[in-house]
């Protein structure tokens, strides 16, 4: 960690694993089971410190605590369906951000700072907040490396390289580059391929215009 973080910061850490511990979904990842949220907690941290090594305490913890308690937050409570998807990742990640800022104004950090770990958890003004960006392309890696086999296993791959190429440009190129670094299945490998000549295909054809 380029930056020293404060000595709340273990403190926090500590208190966002352990309610992130209680979550009952289990996810294989490289054959060993693993508490969900944990697992991705940790991932998110981590890209985002080889992302930008200069990464702040506030970015480190929205990585941290990017999905917390998600559990708690069923999306079978919203309706099938784009639209319903949308309204409940929308109030999931206002919930989100609204229990993380009081647990760390429990542990003295100041509202000004739970403020700004609250904007990269909502994900606010993307294009322009660097903070945000380099969270958004964690939480793409993170997907990718865990859940690409098994979400495409349920939608098929047409499906899965759509999902893919209209995510791509919510990513940096650096977000994108570090794609390549992911231990990918073959299968997988081939439908990221796929995905990005689609995606850059797509951007040739706009910029001809």
């Amino acid at each position: 960690m380029a930056n020293q973080v404060s000595s709340r910061y273990a403190v926090a850490c500590e208190q966002i694993d352990a309610a992130n511990a209680q979550d009952p979904t289990l996810l294989v990842y490289r054959g060993t089971a693993h508490c969900k949220e944990i697992l991705h907690s940790e991932m998110m941290t981590a890209w985002v410190e080889r992302l930008d090594p200069e990464a702040d305490e506030s970015q480190l913890l929205a990585a941290r605590a990017h999905h917390f308690r998600r559990w708690v937050y069923p999306r079978a409570d919203y309706a099938a369906g784009r639209s319903g998807y949308l309204k409940w990742r929308a109030q999931a990640k206002k919930n989100q951000a609204a229990e993380v800022a009081q647990l760390l104004l429990n542990c003295g950090y100041s509202e000004e700072f739970t403020q700004r770990v609250g904007s990269i958890i909502r994900k606010e003004q993307r294009t322009t907040n660097p903070a945000v960006q380099t969270h958004e392309d964690a939480l793409c890696l993170v997907f990718l490396d865990t859940q690409l086999d098994a979400v495409a296993n349920r939608m098929g791959d047409a499906e899965m390289i759509e999902v893919i190429a209209k995510t791509l440009p919510k990513m940096s190129p650096l977000g994108i580059q570090s794609a390549s670094l992911l231990e990918l299945s073959p299968s997988g490998v081939a439908l990221v391929t796929q995905a990005v000549a689609e995606f850059t295909k797509s951007s040739s054809a706009e910029g001809d215009l």
